[in-house]
């Protein structure tokens, strides 16, 4: 399975994310910083898998 990230998917990561972090953060509203990292972390590395699954899905 190759996976090739180009200029779309990275924007699709990004957005993907943003909108992780937000819904993390309405859901359980973090009261220091790093509840606020740890919630970034997991918004990236669920955005990171969403598109490396329809990656897979589509090729």
């Amino acid at each position: 399975m190759n996976i090739h990230l180009h200029n779309a998917d990275v924007v699709a990561i990004i957005a993907l994310a943003l909108l992780g972090a937000l819904l993390l953060a309405i859901r359980f509203r973090p009261m220091t910083w790093r509840g606020i990292v740890v919630e970034a972390i997991l918004a990236n590395a669920a955005a990171i898998a969403a598109v490396v699954a329809i990656e897979a899905i589509v090729s």
